[in-house]
């Protein structure tokens, strides 16, 4: 039964508007122009970060439903938001170094480096490091959520049981294999997906969204360090991070190295 005191669902209320515009609270005096937009764009990217992890687990989810077609189609869509990531660069770029260094100031010690779901984003896909976790306080809802993403399986480790339930021989120590790891080429699993791009269409194209996935996110972390070195060049990063040095260390490595390593041999 309907309460009628309830307020009718509206556009504003049902997302929330007045909560949500109040969100952007520039720190500089005027405030400087700029700032606005840095605090859009990176407000936007955390949301757009929620969405991923959102349809990332769904993946994991559909994968060991057996559902490889609707797998798939939720894959486009990560896909799909990717390229609206790297869109959203050519927008920050829009704004100079000037106009950036107008407020960096009050930025302190504040920092994309902190940003907890980019670290649950890079753990889900496989690309863990332990002293991540260490970069934010015991307790935290960033802490404890980095925690359980860095125990539990990734979405290689998803796919790599799709296939052994589809008749694949994955070795046990890969089906078996401690979470934690960092994912490593093995040329048994490469035997498995030779085979399997040979005969079985459906499950390539699943391999192929993954080879995607893996090419859009090194595609976001590369246009993220040019738009870093555009407007603070060498500069140390804040939040402690030696800023675009340090991104260029994250540039160039493969998520799902099995899928890149077999394509010298089909």
């Amino acid at each position: 039964m309907t309460d009628s005191s309830s307020p009718a669902v509206t556009y504003a209320n049902y997302l929330k508007l007045d909560e949500l515009l109040s969100l952007q609270q520039p720190r500089s005096e005027g405030p400087e122009h700029d700032e606005l937009l840095f605090i859009v764009i990176h407000q936007v990217y955390e949301l757009w970060f929620k969405e991923l992890l959102h349809e990332l687990d769904h993946v994991a989810t559909l994968l060991e439903r057996d559902k490889p077609s609707q797998a798939q189609h939720t894959l486009k869509r990560v896909l799909t938001i990717l390229k609206v990531l790297v869109a959203q660069l050519d927008i920050l770029e829009t704004m100079t170094p000037l106009e950036f260094q107008s407020f960096r100031a009050r930025l302190e010690a504040a920092s994309g480096f902190q940003s907890d779901q980019f670290r649950q984003l890079e753990f889900v896909l496989g690309a863990k490091r332990h002293d991540a976790l260490d970069r934010f306080p015991h307790g935290s809802r960033a802490h404890a959520a980095l925690v359980r993403r860095y125990a539990a399986p990734t979405l290689w480790d998803a796919f790599l049981h799709y296939l052994s339930r589809e008749g694949y021989p994955i070795p046990n120590s890969h089906l078996t294999r401690e979470a934690t790891n960092a994912i490593e080429p093995s040329p048994e699993i490469q035997d498995v997906l030779l085979d399997v791009y040979r005969r079985d269409a459906t499950t390539t194209e699943i391999c192929e969204r993954l080879v995607d996935l893996d090419e859009g996110f090194a595609e976001w972390r590369y246009r993220h360090v040019r738009m870093v070195e555009r407007t603070i060049g060498v500069k140390p990063g804040t939040g402690g991070s030696s800023g675009a040095a340090y991104l260029r260390t994250t540039t160039g490595r493969n998520l799902f190295p099995d899928l890149w390593e077999i394509r010298a041999k089909l």
